[in-house]
């Protein structure tokens, strides 16, 4: 085993090997503008294309539905702020749920400043939204929908193709941020009727810094930069050429075995929840039992605060987070473990492990073993701790 164990996956992965040999050349030999006509741009478009093509094959959309942006956030912004503002003449009424990313929710925020209502629909306390909870909130002035396919903090997988099927009945826009999904959850944008599908290439061992946007063929959405032609007249700027061919290849490996990478994942998963319920005293999993993503852990740990449990897990070489990687800094708790109705105080003190394709049984042993010991070590120093295990009745 390496001295270190890295279960942060759903923060960032790393560049798979085959991933980084495939975008090598677009950095030193084939450096031309897509854009230019002559024969540095036209070898250069070809490796654009085949990224889209890619990309679109895994999604099981067409090639023209692909736009490539900076990243999921982008994505995010993008696919809410465009498709706002393009449709505003048919309405002002968004819906989304309390536990997205703050991609989204500061993105709707940003729209209710400018004129717009939004509804932020509340979730169980497994993270879930119904559909029916969906139905309900749409009004005649409803022109989009927003919710996010699975959770990034809790893993908790929404029940996308039932909300899709809701939203082409009545005839509003369905868009998903699909960022932690891809690789895990078998993505067909037909089958599910979205209508825009965001993700972002470092969640699925490819490169930092390049996403794109699904947006299905007749949906309108306004420009994002101006400038160029590039991106269909979308999205203007030289392309990360590098990027989006990693994209295209990290998207092609990720989808290609689900099921296997699924099953691989999910019982290391279960054995790790298993084993920390069983064996520390004052834990709860946070999120839905079985449909959550297969990497992803989150527990509750009563009478501990997370950056301290963080701090010592990292002095025995094991990284993890206590929520939402964008959100490290803040001292504030995580939105989505107080949206599904955790105490402040537990809040503070959840883990989360998200697991990755390099974690062997030997890391998850080792983890396993050290983190009991972390946990009560903490709790030793705690007073509310020392006053429950004497029995003294808390106020």
């Amino acid at each position: 085993m390496d001295d270190r164990v890295y279960l942060d996956h759903a923060s960032t992965t790393f560049t798979r090997p085959e991933v980084l040999e495939e975008m090598l050349p677009y950095f030193t030999k084939i450096y031309g503008n897509p854009s230019s006509v002559h024969s540095f741009g036209r070898e250069a478009k070809k490796g654009l294309d085949l990224a889209r093509e890619r990309t679109a094959r895994a999604l099981n959309a067409d090639f023209g539905e692909i736009y490539f942006t900076a990243g999921g956030s982008e994505s995010d912004n993008w696919a809410l702020r465009g498709a706002a503002l393009a449709n505003r003449k048919k309405g002002n009424h968004i819906i989304t749920t309390s536990v997205e990313h703050h991609a989204v929710l500061r993105t709707c925020e940003d729209l209710q400043r400018n004129g717009f209502d939004v509804t932020y629909l509340p979730v169980d306390r497994e993270g879930l939204v119904t559909p029916e909870q969906v139905r309900d909130a749409i009004t005649d002035r409803t022109i989009l929908i927003s919710v996010m396919m699975a959770n990034n903090e809790i893993g908790t997988i929404q029940p996308i193709r039932e909300i899709g099927a809701i939203a082409r009945e009545r005839g509003v826009l369905f868009h998903t941020d699909a960022v932690q999904a891809i690789g895990s959850v078998p993505i067909d944008v037909e089958d599910m009727k979205i209508d825009m599908l965001s993700l972002s290439a470092h969640k699925f061992y490819g490169p930092k810094g390049v996403g794109a946007l699904y947006i299905r063929k007749g949906v309108k959405v306004r420009q994002l930069i101006s400038g160029g032609p590039q991106e269909r007249d979308h999205r203007a700027g030289t392309e990360n050429l590098p990027g989006i061919v990693g994209l295209g290849k990290a998207m092609e490996i990720a989808t290609k075995d689900i099921s296997g990478h699924n099953a691989r994942l999910s019982a290391m998963r279960d054995r790790m929840i298993r084993q920390i319920l069983a064996t520390v005293d004052y834990t709860r999993l946070n999120g839905h039992p079985t449909k959550r993503l297969p990497g992803n852990i989150n527990i509750g740990f009563e009478f501990t605060e997370g950056e301290s449990l963080l701090l010592r897990l990292d002095q025995k070489g094991i990284a993890a987070s206590s929520g939402s990687a964008c959100s490290s800094g803040s001292v504030n708790p995580s939105h989505v473990l107080l949206a599904i109705g955790l105490p402040v105080e537990i809040a503070r003190g959840s883990l989360r492990m998200t697991l990755g394709d390099e974690n062997t049984k030997e890391e998850i042993d080792y983890v396993l073993d050290v983190l009991p010991r972390i946990v009560q070590s903490l709790r030793e120093t705690s007073p509310l701790f020392l006053q429950e295990r004497k029995g003294v009745k808390r106020i």
